[in-house]
């Protein structure tokens, strides 16, 4: 049984100059900052999109939770990593993006629930969500690029 504590689970986070709008907003632009080919809409409660990236990785995610300037929460409901034994690793894990001010700035929090170091994709994927959240994704939020 995979755990889906949230103590455990691959997490970063970042600050910036920009509102909390500024950083939801972004957060559902997943075309402006996630690479690979996005089909379905993101950025409204109950949308499902679905990632591809080559036949490496294709992942379906709805989007079970958003609350404007807060927070947005990824339930993947069908996943296939073409580089694990178990390619539906991701299968009923939760990607959560938790939005707060403090001071002058926001602070994002990502947490992958479920993606855990006992899991075969832990260190490809943990490396992959550090540089999309840390690169693409704040530059989207900072610049309006991904």
């Amino acid at each position: 049984m995979r755990d889906l504590s949230s103590t455990s689970s691959y997490t970063t986070s970042l600050t910036v100059d920009q509102t909390p709008a500024e950083v939801f907003a972004a957060i559902n632009d997943v075309r402006g900052w996630w690479t690979g080919e996005i089909d379905g809409a993101t950025a409204a409660l109950g949308d499902e999109f679905t990632y591809r990236h080559g036949d490496v990785h294709v992942s379906t995610q709805r989007i079970i939770e958003s609350t404007p300037g807060e927070r947005v929460v990824w339930l993947v409901v069908e996943a296939h990593l073409a580089f694990t034994a178990d390619p539906g690793e991701w299968t009923g894990t939760e990607i959560t993006f938790d939005i707060a001010r403090a001071g002058g700035q926001t602070v994002l929090r990502f947490t992958h629930v479920g993606l855990v170091p006992q899991v075969e994709c832990f260190d490809a994927c943990s490396n992959a969500w550090g540089a999309y959240v840390s690169g693409g994704l704040r530059n989207r939020i900072t610049s309006g690029r991904g």
